[in-house]
């Protein structure tokens, strides 16, 4: 994200499997881990009202 503050960096663990496949859809997206993590989290939280 360009030209946006930098945010702080968090760590946590997911399986192999499923982090490569995240990272091959990602790229075949033209969006990064980062970007579609962020916006997986944001549809959870709207979903489940909490935000």
């Amino acid at each position: 994200m360009p030209n946006q503050p930098k945010t702080p960096l968090r760590a946590f663990r997911i399986p192999e499997e499923i982090y490569d496949v995240l990272k091959a859809k990602a790229a075949d997206e033209g969006r990064t881990v980062t970007d579609v993590v962020r916006e997986a989290l944001r549809d959870y939280i709207q979903r489940h009202d909490l935000g």
